[in-house]
């Protein structure tokens, strides 16, 4: 129950959008744990290759705080070291070629130099399972990650082995990681955890809620859910450049960025890593969906605005309970 939208709102962020503080911290214990443990793994088995472990690098929504409830799971990438490993970049695919006498050789494609990405991921299974506290847990391979799934915790992690490249013609570098069919592919988290955070910070620390916000709002089953990330993409887009600040109240911000989304979801969404082209894979039926509910609820959204203004705080908050579903706070 709620006397009014601001704090309606700010229950409805703190027990329903949010991740609870005591759960983040344990999260990320548990994450600085089983990187501990991975990093011991060459120093107890000689077959395992030497990682590179200044390149580690915490990834995903968890990482650039842009994850809602519940947390279900955790993105790591773990590096390896490469001595003198080379990469060729096919577009659609990178290749690996392992010089003889290093410890990757071992999981190449039959009869050839070209590193094998699953055997990579089978690998990090096989020594995971091994230790102590994990033998009793769930390990398998999905898609470019090692899935390590406890039965102490309510989340799993990803852990996804990769390289670092040295420097290109352009003075880039990139991370080189599975793509799910045995070869690799180039990424960069650390331009999404820096956009994230540069158009925050100009923001006055205002947009991350907003996406969350929009994140629990795109999750809801009254339209397609498209991809947790093109709908970030979609928010920073909203915000980047602007000159204007991003409200302390969420609720003042959301009407115009499902306005953004309703025109964004309809056309192709650049990849901020400039790797891909078009990250939005949403087919053509669900993009229309979504963009018409989008629409909608941005009208909702003014409609509820208009309410409050008008000292209507029942219907108002009783306007926002019917976009944001019966989490969001009854007024009374």
């Amino acid at each position: 129950m709620a006397n009014s939208v601001i704090e309606a709102f700010n229950k409805f962020l703190s027990e329903s959008v949010n991740l609870d503080s005591a759960t983040t911290g344990t999260a990320r214990r548990s994450r600085d744990w089983l990187l501990e443990q991975i990093h011991l793994l060459p120093r107890r088995h000689t077959e395992f290759p030497p990682l590179y472990e200044d390149v580690d690098i915490h990834y995903g929504s968890f990482a650039r705080r842009t994850k809602i409830r519940e947390l279900d799971d955790l993105d790591l990438i773990v590096g390896i070291a490469a001595y003198g490993t080379t990469y060729a970049d096919y577009g659609t695919s990178v290749q690996l070629t392992v010089p003889d006498g290093i410890a990757l050789s071992a999981f190449c494609h039959p009869n050839s130099t070209l590193l094998n990405s699953k055997r990579v991921i089978n690998m990090m299974i096989g020594y995971l399972s091994e230790i102590p506290q994990y033998r009793k847990a769930d390990i398998k391979r999905n898609g470019s990650a090692a899935v390590l799934d406890l039965t102490s915790y309510p989340w799993s992690f990803d852990i996804v082995p990769g390289f670092f490249t040295t420097p290109d013609v352009s003075g880039r570098t990139f991370y080189i990681i599975p793509d799910g069919s045995g070869h690799w592919k180039k990424t960069d988290p650390r331009i999404d955890q820096n956009r994230a955070s540069a158009i925050n910070q100009w923001h006055d620390g205002n947009v991350l809620r907003v996406i969350r916000l929009i994140k629990y709002w795109n999750r809801r089953a009254t339209m397609p859910t498209a991809p947790a990330y093109l709908i970030e993409c979609m928010v920073l887009s909203h915000y980047e450049g602007r000159a204007n600040r991003a409200s302390e109240f969420v609720d003042l911000e959301f009407g115009s960025v499902l306005t953004t989304i309703a025109s964004m979801i309809l056309a192709p969404v650049q990849d901020p890593k400039g790797i891909d082209s078009d990250i939005n894979s949403v087919s053509w039926d669900d993009r229309v969906r979504i963009s018409v509910r989008a629409t909608q609820d941005a009208a909702e959204a003014t409609r509820a605005r208009a309410a409050e203004n008008a000292k209507d705080l029942r219907l108002s908050i009783g306007i926002w309970r019917q976009i944001l579903g019966s989490d969001f706070p009854k007024f009374g």
